[in-house]
């Protein structure tokens, strides 16, 4: 899980640091050669939960770019990459996830037109995630019981994915803020009417919503509970998936 988490945030690094202009792709390509070839089929998974884009993450492993691709509902991702068969050394899959090898040499040209391909094929409403929402709640009923409750439908993972909730009518506590080498990530800090309880989240690349939550109007958020232990301790954050004005 550590490792899962370092590398998915080292893949978040990257692709702030990329040009503007990858906002304005439909598909996500990275590689790193130092990555554990164990772990990327699951930091693609969650790389294109964050983004909506079909996603490709690679390593280097036996002297070649290896890697997996996940994709967003309704896609062919098998198809996209099948287009770019003569650049690669073998693959294989389905339509939501395919595992692919390459020359390192080969990634540039492989990016170009799996984008080309992408591009060309998905349509805008398949880059939109619909969240099917298990449970409204007030921030009053998010207790430690509840919270012991939700510990007990572990291990999420696919199959068991963790329960998604929303809350209606929040607002900013007053020090939600920007943060992300762009400032396209939104860091909340948010109350609800029922409670005096305050609770953080991260809501990533929803900068356009910032300005209507620091006015202090409310809004309504969609998102899975995170719990953190550190030195004995443990917090609740959440993992904010959609925003909506109230």
């Amino acid at each position: 899980k550590e490792l899962d988490k370092q590398i998915t945030e080292e893949a978040n690094t990257i692709l702030e640091e990329r040009d503007v202009s990858h906002s304005r792709k439909k598909s996500i390509v990275i590689y790193n050669k130092n990555w554990h070839k164990g772990i990327i089929g699951i930091v693609a998974s969650r790389l294109t939960e964050l983004y909506y884009k079909p996603t490709v993450v690679l390593t280097h492993a036996n002297g070649l770019a290896t890697g997996s691709s996940r994709s967003v509902q309704g896609f062919d991702v098998y198809s996209a990459v099948e287009s770019t068969r003569d650049l690669l050394e073998n693959f294989g899959g389905h339509t939501y996830a395919v595992g692919l090898s390459l020359k390192e040499e080969n990634i540039p040209e492989f990016t170009r037109r799996f984008e080309e391909y992408v591009n060309a094929n998905i349509r805008t409403d398949q880059l939109t995630p619909l969240l099917d929402i298990d449970a409204y709640l007030t921030f009053s009923e998010i207790t430690s019981e509840f919270l012991t409750l939700l510990r007990k439908f572990n291990p999420f993972g696919p199959g068991n994915t963790k329960p998604i909730f929303c809350t209606r009518r929040v607002t900013d506590f007053g020090t939600s803020k920007l943060v992300g080498k762009l400032g396209e990530h939104i860091k909340l800090e948010v109350v609800d009417d029922t409670s005096g309880k305050v609770f953080n989240g991260i809501a990533f690349n929803s900068a356009e919503y910032f300005d209507h939550i620091h006015s202090g109007k409310p809004f309504d958020i969609c998102y899975t509970i995170e719990e953190n232990k550190r030195k004995g301790s443990q917090s609740v954050q959440f993992l904010v998936k959609a925003i909506s004005i109230s």
